[in-house]
């Protein structure tokens, strides 16, 4: 146990790469504005394009898309359990901050480097990788499942990593492990559906999603005790679009949650004669 430990320290925390990470704007890959603007402007157009236009039956092919949707979710099941095992480690590692007041409110002017702000990089990039469950759902002919919700969190959430960085936010590892957590049920459901299986646990993704958020607003009130009794916390203003975007999509959640479910139970009631 003691090898296996020292050895998954070693590749997730303690590799060079990992442990001398640095993000430096206008230098480390999608560190530039232009980038980030480009990136949301690119995947919000194309999404309203395709979704209007007819593509070729033969990208629609059922055949080609499932193989290529489970690949797809296991790729992202994959890399969410390894994001959130690697920070982890990186909380826990005494080459990175060990101490749990660190973890939820970094001292002012935290510089962006080491293996924290590493795997917040991987996590912002994936969550550009994530705009692939876009085009996946267009192609599969499901124009139903492209909801608001969907398009406004893969496009916000990018600005939101992308400030976790660029502010040294506080607070993040706590989300990017909770988040990617959530994010191994959610791709390990959408893995077992595109191989034809049908998980009866699909509410377990929505519940998981909500108690993220209610979980979030809980740890930030601890987290601006410290910044107001304190010295100031590391990057409020990233956390404050955050907040704000975390309570909207609460909001959005809570809205889907009530009317899929609440409509199913008021079917399933009907058909009981209820």
């Amino acid at each position: 146990m003691n090898r296996l430990f020292s050895t998954l320290q070693y590749w997730l925390v303690n590799h060079p790469r990992i442990l001398h990470f640095s993000w430096t704007p206008g230098q480390t890959f999608g560190s530039s504005y232009q980038f980030l603007a480009l990136t949301v402007a690119a995947y919000l157009f194309l999404t309203f394009l395709l979704s209007r236009i007819p593509l070729p039956s033969s990208l629609r092919r059922p055949h080609i898309l499932k193989p290529i949707t489970a690949l797809h979710s296991f790729v992202l099941f994959l890399l969410s359990f390894i994001m959130a095992l690697g920070c982890t480690l990186s909380i826990i590692s005494p080459t990175a901050r060990p101490h749990f007041h660190h973890i939820i409110c970094f001292p002012p002017h935290t510089p962006q480097s080491g293996p924290l702000f590493f795997w917040a990089y991987i996590f912002y990039l994936s969550k550009i990788l994530e705009f692939v469950d876009t085009l996946l759902i267009i192609l599969s002919n499901s124009i139903q499942r492209l909801t608001f919700l969907h398009v406004y969190h893969h496009a916000t959430v990018v600005v939101m990593c992308y400030l976790w960085l660029m502010t040294s936010q506080s607070l993040f590892p706590v989300a990017l492990i909770t988040n990617s957590l959530v994010h191994v049920v959610m791709y390990y459901y959408y893995l077992w559906s595109a191989m034809g299986v049908r998980p009866k646990w699909k509410r377990l993704v929505t519940d998981c999603q909500i108690v993220q958020f209610v979980f979030s607003f809980a740890i930030s009130g601890l987290m601006l005790y410290y910044h107001f009794t304190g010295t100031g916390c590391s990057g409020i203003w990233g956390w404050c679009f955050n907040a704000v975007f975390n309570a909207s999509l609460l909001a959005l959640f809570l809205d889907f949650h009530g009317k899929s479910y609440a409509n199913k139970k008021a079917a399933a009631h009907k058909d009981k004669g209820l």
